[in-house]
């Protein structure tokens, strides 16, 4: 089982570098929510299950459906209730085992984040999700002159918290991921193993 000083304890991993030492994305460097959770399941296991986004209706309390719209672009409807809303994410960069990072395709509020998984000594997985809002327009003005900003984080950081803690009961229960995608993505672009040749500008005829 995972201890609860296992996060302190997790393998160094520095937010915006690769472990290969290359620089990943610029990390999100603002004021913004963070929040870690360890699983008793390893990083391959942990990391697998996460990439399926699709079973998130399954433990979360506010994901109802997932779409895929495009190989990096992924519809989610959260709710509460009776209440719903539908937006798009671009998944900008990802690495498996290590790496995932995601921005709102929404104007107002738009948002980023990311999420990345460490192991553990105790053969774990610390998970650690951080999450940027950015309000627009008078939107953005409301959280300047008032206290909302805090209260937002505050409210946003209990439901990132909140959904760990689901994912982390919903993988120790399966012991083992449902699926996997390994894929690596670069700037929004699925990195392909084998990279198609240039095509030739000169016509081929048919022979034979």
């Amino acid at each position: 089982m995972a201890h609860e000083d296992d996060a302190r304890r997790a393998v160094p991993n520095t937010p915006g570098t690769r472990t290969d030492g290359v620089t990943r994305r610029r990390p999100l460097r603002e004021q913004h929510v963070e929040e870690t959770v360890r699983v008793a399941v390893p990083v391959r296991t942990a990391y697998n299950q996460w990439t399926q986004f699709k079973t998130f209706p399954r433990f979360s309390s506010v994901v109802h459906g997932v779409e895929q719209l495009r190989p990096t672009v992924i519809a989610w409807t959260i709710g509460y209730g009776l209440l719903r809303h539908r937006f798009a994410v671009e998944i900008v960069e990802q690495d498996p085992d290590a790496y995932l990072a995601w921005r709102g395709l929404e104007q107002n509020p738009s948002h980023q984040g990311e999420v990345e998984f460490r192991p553990t000594e105790s053969g774990g997985t610390a998970i650690t999700v951080r999450m940027l809002l950015e309000p627009r327009g008078a939107a953005r003005i409301l959280t300047l002159s008032s206290g909302t900003a805090r209260l937002t984080a505050r409210l946003t950081a209990r439901l990132v918290r909140g959904e760990l803690m689901s994912f982390k009961r919903f993988i120790e229960g399966l012991g083992q991921e449902s699926g996997a995608w390994r894929g690596t993505v670069r700037n929004g672009r699925v990195q392909h193993e084998h990279p198609e040749p240039p095509r030739s500008r000169v016509a081929r005829w048919p022979v034979g």
